[in-house]
C-alpha cells in the first residue's frame, strides 16, 4: 500500500494536484489529494512519512 500511495502521490504532483499531510502516526502519513484550483479533496493516500517529496 505505501509504495501505491507515494506512486499515487507522484502522479498527482506530476499532474498539478496541491497535496497537504492531515495525519501522522507512527512513521506514517496520510495525504490529503487536493484540486490545483480550490483546494478541494479529492482523494487520501498513505505512505511513510520518510517517502513524503520535499515541499
Amino acid at each position: 500500500m505505501s509504495s501505491d500511495g507515494r506512486t499515487a502521490l507522484e502522479r498527482w504532483i506530476t499532474s498539478g494536484g496541491h497535496w497537504e499531510v492531515v495525519g501522522e502516526r507512527d512513521g506514517t502519513a496520510i495525504v490529503a489529494l487536493l484540486t490545483c484550483d480550490g483546494g478541494q479533496e479529492m482523494d487520501r493516500v498513505t505512505l511513510p512519512a520518510a517517502a513524503l517529496p520535499a515541499r
